[in-house]
């Protein structure tokens, strides 16, 4: 069995009001329509039938609620989101044993109405949070009580990459060129959230808390050593800046902090790669996706099975780690 732990649904309900929202969605609108599996269930499902028995976690794709809509109109979208796939989860079980919620992010009052009504009466068996927030980091105090709650239930939050061309990336430039943005930027985007949420305590804060990042962590496992080094460092390159409380508050070796964190196989079918963050983050912190529609699903397959470890091990990330954290059984 192989339960693909993050893959992308955008269902019409709340697909058309979110691109009647904003001008300048024109492109992904295109984009997104060019997608029928992202709409059109019998498609999907024929494509998943090639697998045998395969299933899918859905959640909703970019862009971030927060930044095309206002509060108001985000805390309706996720609503109508997480309804919409709930439904789907509904009707087709079997394809889609759960959902991952949506959050207005930037309506903190609504998120934390929306969020319990997600987990207790919608059967989500998680949620979605982007590497920032409207352009404010996760770790903003205000944000707090979302990873508090998904502690308190023990179920995962999913840490799903943001970063747009308007991110440049030299200062002599108004936008990100060769779309860096999305190539380069969101590993960088994912690997900033988690440094940021580890200085901050959020470990030490939720002993055991469980945070999935899309791509294997980002860039974080395969500059292990960068971090270790740069470690002791910290604040004798920032003028004005004293870190040493936030360095002497954490309880554990800096590393260790960024191995509590789970990682997906979501790396497009690159072996090398999952080599790498497979031996990073350990089999028990490894989860297989393939970020369909957006990657190939079996490419992504593939790279498990190229991979040179046991049964077991394989079984965990096919299925084995995804039923732990996600308190399922799916046999």
């Amino acid at each position: 069995m192989i339960i693909d732990i993050f893959t992308h649904v955008f269902p019409r309900p709340v697909f058309d009001p979110m691109m009647k929202m904003a001008e300048k969605l024109a492109d992904l609108s295109k984009r997104m329509n060019n997608m029928p599996m992202l709409h059109n269930m019998d498609a999907r499902f024929r494509e998943m039938d090639e697998f045998g028995d395969y299933r899918q976690i859905v959640c909703m794709p970019n862009p971030p609620l927060e930044d095309i809509s206002t509060p108001a109109q985000g805390a309706e979208l996720a609503r109508i989101a997480n309804d919409s796939m709930a439904e789907l989860v509904q009707h087709h079980p079997d394809r889609f044993p759960a959902f991952i919620a949506a959050l207005p992010m930037h309506n903190m009052d609504a998120a934390m109405e929306e969020l319990p009504r997600a987990i207790e009466q919608l059967d989500a068996r998680g949620v979605q949070v982007f590497s920032n927030v409207g352009g404010r980091p996760l770790d903003d105090p205000e944000f707090a009580p979302v990873f508090a709650k998904m502690h308190e239930y023990g179920l995962p939050v999913w840490l799903h990459p943001a970063r747009t061309a308007d991110t440049r990336d030299y200062a002599a430039e108004q936008r990100s060129g060769f779309e860096a943005w999305t190539a380069l930027g969101w590993p960088y985007a994912t690997s900033v959230a988690m440094l940021r949420l580890v200085y901050t305590g959020l470990f030490d804060r939720h002993p055991g808390i469980k945070v999935i990042t899309h791509h294997l962590g980002g860039i974080i496992p395969y500059h292990e050593g960068r971090l270790e080094a740069a470690f002791p460092n910290l604040g004798r390159r920032s003028a004005g800046e004293d870190y040493m409380a936030v360095k002497h508050a954490l309880r554990r070796p800096f590393i260790d902090y960024f191995k509590m964190f789970y990682g997906d196989t979501a790396m497009h079918g690159a072996v090398n790669p999952v080599r790498c963050g497979l031996e990073f983050f350990g089999p028990r912190n490894v989860v297989f996706a393939s970020d369909a529609p957006f990657s190939q699903i079996r490419r992504n397959i593939d790279v498990i099975y190229r991979l040179d470890i046991g049964e077991q091990d394989r079984h965990m990330i096919f299925c084995g780690n995804a039923e732990r954290i996600m308190k399922m059984k799916f046999t």
